[in-house]
């Protein structure tokens, strides 16, 4: 009985299990190309960045502020990371 789960252990770590690496970019987030928008990252992130600091508080004029700013930014980088331009932003902390 216990050779059983070992074996299948054994098999699981030698499988290669590739690691996601989506890196999704303003101009991708402005022309839609994804299941989600904007404001779907910006309410995520703020309700991650709050939790951490245990606040919860829900501000909706800070989530439409933030989502614009989000917009603004990746309409002048297309180019850059949505994480890089929060970061860039301020709105990661």
């Amino acid at each position: 009985m216990k050779v059983r789960p070992l074996l299948t252990s054994a098999l699981m770590m030698f499988m290669q299990i590739p690691a996601p690496r989506a890196q999704v970019t303003g101009e991708q987030l402005r022309m839609a190309a994804l299941p989600w928008n904007s404001r779907d990252i910006v309410l995520w992130l703020s309700g991650y960045y709050h939790g951490k600091h245990d606040n919860t508080i829900i501000e909706p004029t800070a989530i439409n502020r933030d989502e614009n700013k989000l917009n603004n930014y990746c309409f002048e980088h297309g180019e850059t990371t949505v994480m890089d331009a929060l970061k860039n932003m301020g709105l990661s902390k």
